[in-house]
């Protein structure tokens, strides 16, 4: 390994450190308590070496994001049904499951103000992945609905149950009732369309 090789491994080790500190404070004290400052201290780098990899506070929490949304996606792709079974249903409970394990981590990815650049050519990779597990779980009940559309009522609806329960605002009995419903709409609306 060459001395170039060594410092980039190091530089990327840094710089993962800084996302995983950045993520591990959130999850403990919400994204108000994320500052470079105390970023330095966790991690044991001064504050000129955080913002040798990121620009600042908004940097970090868009790292955060973009890898969260890899996160999902793997999430998703490993909740897929083997045999039978709804691939929607799969993908909406693995997605809820998600949103409430990991709030923080999901703040960061669909609440936190960010310059990620979402439906455009510029998009990261992993934010292409984790919507293409719901284009691909929305596809049973699609019929001639543009997928894409689909999918982001479907992403929409998700979210706002993830949000709404998180902030205590749907009644936790409800829960199988809200999903049965909504993927109830998605199917009835396929029928309906071939009427």
């Amino acid at each position: 390994m060459t001395i170039q090789d060594r410092r980039e491994r190091e530089r990327a080790e840094r710089h993962q450190l800084i996302i995983d500190a950045a993520r591990d404070l959130a999850e403990q004290e919400g994204w108000d308590a994320v500052t470079t400052r105390r970023l330095a201290e966790k991690v044991e780098y001064s504050q000129p070496v955080l913002y040798s990899h990121f620009k600042g506070k908004d940097a970090i929490v868009r790292a955060v994001a973009i890898q969260g949304c890899g996160d999902l996606a793997r999430v998703l792709r490993e909740a897929r049904p083997s045999r039978g079974g709804s691939r929607l249903r799969a993908a909406a409970e693995a997605y809820l499951r998600f949103a409430r394990e990991r709030p923080a981590l999901y703040d960061a990815m669909f609440v936190q103000r960010s310059d990620i650049p979402w439906g455009t050519d510029e998009v990261p990779r992993e934010l292409l992945d984790a919507f293409g597990e719901l284009v691909a779980a929305v596809e049973p009940v699609r019929r001639d609905r543009d997928p894409e559309a689909l999918t982001e009522v479907f992403w929409s609806s998700l979210h706002g149950i993830a949000t709404l329960v998180r902030g205590g605002r749907l009644r936790p009995v409800h829960d199988d009732t809200r999903l049965d419903l909504l993927l109830g709409a998605l199917s009835l609306a396929q029928h309906e369309d071939g009427l």
